[in-house]
């Protein structure tokens, strides 16, 4: 019985082969190339194999949202692979074209895209850097000097620029926590410097080379189907591909919207008053009947209230899991209070607004998302404190904070106590960041310091020198 299934077996498999030979015979000799045994190919397997190897295998120990972008990240560069096959058997082709043959590798980013979306993950580091990293695939959009983009090698460095702020973040969160976490950082970025950076210059310097007598690809013609009676509407169509590209000669043509328009018209000679109306007496406010200074009652009313919770969701104070306090959609609360808490849970504090949290305790780390007019009083912190996306808040750390973080934020008062001050700021797309330490004295008041908004680049010997912009009161 084993005899004759391991017979069968092995005659399906010797079918399989001799198929995928043949089949593979015919491509090549229909296209006249080597197809995946071209050095190029080998040279990207081996890439797929070694570097996004190590990412899959710290991954798969990480688990949950690590393990699905990465999953994505392996998609990503599969699909890639797939596309450097089909440039050597495809002509070049025009911009519309282009957008349409790298159509499989946008689907995918927007996959990636989509896994950031939503509620801040525990893992929204690993998810951004990962997303972001991809970008550094578009470096097969090149099609030369006026195509827009950055030559492959610099487009796949500078990528990797963008991703790296992440990365670094999960460096210092997970320095002395999970070795695994440490390996998935170090490895995505091997993955690219030196991985994909080192590909690309070994084979794609000027970016990939298009078949002169393959086939041609053009844009796929849209051809909407009349709606069933009683149907809505087609939606509108899909916006432009994240590759594709437009001369600026195209982009000229059509009429510009918005600011660009203002500026075309005053740029285009003619009065700036043409085409405005004359106001006459009548039409000033003030000579206006029908205006009074007299506020109504309701008016006033409707003005002032606001909702008790967020259009979000319900307002929520709760520990999740034993491991995370979950502070949202919380809206003109100055009384919530968080003091049953130890070193090893977080706070994720997110769409608040005009309240006041207060964290009579160590833990691990703080984070505040999405908020506006907020105040956070907290003792001690092991890992971080981070402020992101919001607006207008004020934190005071009362005890000791290691790591403070502010990104894309307008408007942040941190209050640092004499244990803080040996503390590690870091800030990012920020503006109004204002650091205020506790005076020498017993009695002194607290001192307030700006940091930076305003950078001044110097290009010496050999490298770039950044010092912050310093204002003097002398003119």
């Amino acid at each position: 019985m084993e005899e004759k299934l391991i017979q069968r077996l092995e005659s399906a498999v010797a079918r399989l082969e001799s198929l995928s030979l043949s089949g593979g015979a015919a491509s090549a000799a229909a296209s006249g190339d080597d197809g995946p045994l071209d050095p190029s190919i080998l040279a990207y397997e081996d890439l797929i194999r070694q570097y996004l190897g190590r990412v899959s295998a710290a991954a798969e120990k990480i688990g949950g949202p690590v393990l699905d972008v990465t999953k994505v990240l392996q998609q990503a560069f599969a699909v890639q692979k797939d596309l450097l096959i089909q440039v050597k058997q495809t002509k070049k082709p025009d911009n519309a074209g282009l957008a349409e043959f790298l159509k499989p590798l946008h689907e995918v980013i927007t996959k990636a895209n989509a896994l950031t979306e939503g509620r801040r993950s525990d893992f929204f580091n690993h998810l951004k850097s990962a997303v972001d990293s991809l970008s550094a695939l578009a470096w097969i959009a090149y099609t030369g000097k006026e195509c827009g983009m950055n030559m492959p090698i610099a487009h796949v460095e500078e990528s990797w620029q963008m991703a790296e702020f992440y990365s670094n973040k999960i460096l210092v969160e997970y320095k002395s926590k999970d070795p695994n976490h440490l390996e998935w950082a170090k490895a995505l970025k091997e993955l690219y410097l030196p991985g994909l950076r080192d590909y690309v210059k070994s084979f794609y310097p000027l970016g990939p080379v298009w078949s002169s007598t393959g086939k041609a690809v053009s844009a796929a013609p849209s051809k909407p189907k009349a709606p069933a009676p009683g149907a809505p509407a087609p939606p509108p169509p899909p916006s432009a591909s994240l590759f594709s590209s437009e001369t600026s000669q195209a982009s000229s043509s059509r009429p510009k919207e918005g600011m660009a328009a203002v500026f075309q018209e005053i740029n285009s000679g003619k009065p700036v008053t043409t085409g405005l109306r004359k106001v006459t007496n009548d039409m000033k406010t003030k000579n206006r009947a029908d205006r009074t200074g007299i506020v109504g009652t309701q008016e006033k009313e409707s003005r002032t209230s606001s909702p008790s919770f967020s259009k979000a969701g319900p307002p929520k104070l709760e520990l999740q899991m034993g491991r995370k306090w979950a502070v949202e959609n919380q809206i003109g609360k100055k009384d919530l209070v968080i003091s049953d808490c130890d070193s090893k849970q977080s706070v994720y504090i997110f769409g608040c607004k005009d309240s006041v949290v207060q964290i009579q305790g160590k833990v691990n780390n703080i984070t505040i998302d999405k908020c506006t007019k907020m105040g956070i009083l907290f003792t001690d912190v092991v890992a971080a404190c981070e402020i992101v996306n919001c607006n207008r808040v004020e934190v005071q750390c009362q005890g000791s904070a290691p790591t403070v973080s502010v990104d894309n934020t307008a408007g942040c008062q941190f209050y640092l106590s004499k244990d803080a001050l040996g503390a590690s700021i870091t800030t990012a797309k920020s503006s109004e960041v204002n650091i205020l330490v506790p005076a020498s004295g017993p009695d002194g008041d607290w001192a307030e310091h700006a940091l930076p908004e305003q950078f001044i680049h110097v290009f010496k010997d050999g490298r770039f020198e950044t010092t912050p912009v310093s204002h003097s009161a002398g003119g």
